[in-house]
């Protein structure tokens, strides 16, 4: 069974929300088939789309073999390319896609072909590169096997030598140094993201952390105080107003832009708030320079602010994307795996990010009644306890490292009672937004339940960029791993932290004190969230051609997409998930396969994906070369 499902359904959206232009001219479509005109010439031949189908099924099947029996030749990675890149076509063309996307993009094809002027007056662009690129795979004339990196070391003089005519330690040498070479290269593209450890970086900061406790009148004592960074956190009217005053008194530089939306916020009780803590990393001199990943983590842009707002009535519903109110079998669990669940014991945190998954329940930082109460807690953790199933128990929120030391030791006893408990795991952000909270004391609470051969903690967090990986965060790490706490980064790859190595520069900065990369998660495709989203191809491009390049205990985090209500499919394996469909602004249609297949009977899920051209413009936006992913159209 089928359950056709957009992401934009919940928003009563039927037009494309990306705001890429409509209408392509006849001559101008036609230019798609140029790889391989004998489907252009049978979409306008064809007397109905079904006739198309059948006369396009018949070509895509006989071009296969051509290639799998050696009749055209291809370099052998392009030919592997131009094989998967048929079996794409043929499935975009079937009628069971078809259902499963709610429409036929064989007939958007067969209409603009024939010239239908309503039709190509609903295409983008972004349509035409799609099928563009893909034809071009289809012809094994893609040029793939170069990859992107392979021509431009050898536009930088780095070509690589024929190994196959040495051999022995002379073999070993010449490989050796191209290596390194490769390497000196690559360090460019790093060198474009400094760390919060750089000296440059720490001497920036620590500049402005003066100019910031001569504002509030306080010393390193306060700063460096978790209780004072909590009781200090910008959030509503007050905090607007501090950030107004910091850009008036030339402290903080903070685009009009940007306070407007803050306004509209704190008007319509829209989640925001930020650390004092946080805003020291940014660069208070050049916005959106340096640190834009930082700056639109905390502060909202329009299109965001403008869905919150439409939806503020029936938010609890319209944004609970992974569909938790259907999961949660008590209150504070929520479970849909196994051999683990979730127990929300905090519902806030110190700092709002925009893209939360939770913004449908967590409101303002430590908002009120935020704590459920010990006896709501208690019951939950029995829960826990009356299901040997749980080996697993991972406490969340909000942050629950919010929460005291007193409230934090009671539940570690609570749920060390139980034998079949083997790993209590935190998940928190506080390393990032108050790192000094990561007391010697908590660590020796949290490490004192750790039982060789019987049970293990660990905290998982997230962190978005080399450049949130400060001296402070690295204190904090060290003071749970002396206490034997394992350390896992869940990176959600949204688009401000997606350049070309920009996560590559953040896996090394993390392996430098000590954490390691667990997940990197598609950011869930809220519709209120279009600023923050990236196309599921670049989450593989990037696993494909950049972690690659890593040692294999730097590049330990797996790509995921959650299902809604269902849970993580990973996206390096084609088995869960397939295209279906492309729409005519260029969105991608997936059906994706739920982990449980092997299991039990279980629906499936249909996803609209963000325009790849799209978001090649975004990054042309903010200076990026739009060659330099040019491979993207290539991962399906």
């Amino acid at each position: 069974m089928i359950k056709v499902e957009s992401a934009l359904s919940a928003f009563g959206v039927e037009e494309s929300p990306w705001g890429l232009e409509q209408g392509v001219g006849h001559g101008e479509f036609m230019k798609i088939f140029e790889p391989l005109p004998d489907i252009g010439r049978i979409l306008q031949e064809s007397k109905s789309p079904e006739e198309a189908r059948e006369k396009l099924l018949e070509f895509v099947r006989e071009l296969r073999w051509k290639f799998r029996s050696g009749k055209i030749e291809a370099n052998p990675i392009d030919r592997w390319l131009a094989v998967y890149a048929c079996d794409v076509f043929e499935n975009i063309l079937s009628p069971y896609s078809e259902k499963a996307a709610g429409f036929s993009t064989l007939e958007y094809l067969w209409k603009a072909a024939k010239g239908d002027e309503k039709t190509l007056s609903v295409l983008t662009k972004g349509f035409l590169e799609e099928f563009r690129h893909l034809f071009l795979a289809m012809s094994g004339k893609a040029n793939y096997s170069k990859g992107w990196l392979g021509p431009k070391l050898e536009k930088a003089g780095i070509v690589s030598p024929d190994f196959s005519k040495v051999h022995g330690r002379e073999a070993g040498k010449l490989r050796s140094d191209y290596l390194d070479k490769v390497y000196e290269y690559i360090k460019t593209w790093l060198n474009r993201y400094p760390s919060g450890l750089d000296e440059r970086i720490i001497k920036k900061r620590e500049e402005q952390r003066k100019q910031l406790q001569e504002y509030w009148g306080i010393g390193d004592e306060e700063w460096f105080d978790y209780r004072w960074q909590f009781s200090h956190v910008l959030k509503g009217r007050k905090g607007l107003e501090t950030l107004r005053e910091l850009n008036e008194l030339g402290i903080v530089k903070i685009p009009e832009g940007d306070l407007a939306e803050v306004e509209k916020a704190v008007k319509y009780r829209i989640p925001w708030g930020i650390t004092p803590y946080y805003l020291n990393l940014w660069d208070f001199e050049e916005p959106y320079k340096e640190d834009r990943h930082v700056r639109r983590q905390v502060m909202p842009p329009k299109w965001y602010m403008d869905n919150m707002i439409l939806h503020r009535e029936d938010r609890e519903y319209a944004f609970d994307f992974m569909g938790e109110h259907d999961t949660s079998p008590i209150d504070l669990v929520t479970r849909r795996y196994v051999m683990i669940a979730i127990l929300k014991a905090f519902d806030t945190c110190p700092q709002i990010c925009v893209y939360c998954q939770r913004n449908w329940e967590v409101l303002e930082p430590f908002m009120a009644g935020s704590f459920p109460g010990w006896d709501k807690i208690e019951k939950a953790i029995e829960w826990f306890g009356e299901r040997e199933s749980m080996i697993d128990v991972l406490i969340t929120g909000g942050d629950p490292f919010a929460l005291s030391n007193k409230i934090i030791d009671k539940m570690m006893s609570r749920l060390s009672e139980f034998d079949h408990v083997i790993n209590i795991r935190w998940g928190t952000r506080i390393p990032v937004t108050v790192p000094m909270r990561i007391t010697e004391e908590l660590a020796e609470i949290l490490g004192s339940y750790i039982e060789p051969g019987k049970r293990n903690v660990a905290v998982s967090t997230h962190v978005e960029t080399a450049y949130e990986v400060t001296p402070e965060m690295a204190k904090a790490a060290y003071n749970l791993r002396r206490q034997g706490i394992y350390i896992y980064n869940q990176l959600v790859y949204q688009r401000n932290v997606s350049r070309r190595f920009e996560n590559v520069a953040l896996r090394i900065a993390l392996k430098k004190i000590g954490i390691d990369p667990y997940y990197t998660f598609y950011p869930k495709g809220k519709t209120e969230q279009r600023d923050y989203l990236v196309p599921i191809a670049r989450v593989v491009q990037e696993r494909k051609e950049e972690a690659r390049l890593l040692p294999g205990q730097f590049r330990t985090d797996e790509p995921i997409f959650n299902v809604p209500r269902m849970g993580k499919n990973h996206l390096r394996a084609w088995q869960d998930r397939e295209l279906i469909a492309i729409k005519p602004d260029g969105s991608r249609v997936y059906l994706f396969h739920p982990w449980e297949k092997g299991i039990s009977e279980t629906k499936l899920y249909t996803y609209t994906d963000v325009p790849i051209e799209e978001y090649l413009r975004y990054l042309e936006s903010i200076g990026e070369k739009r060659e330099d992913y040019e491979t993207i159209w290539y991962y399906y």
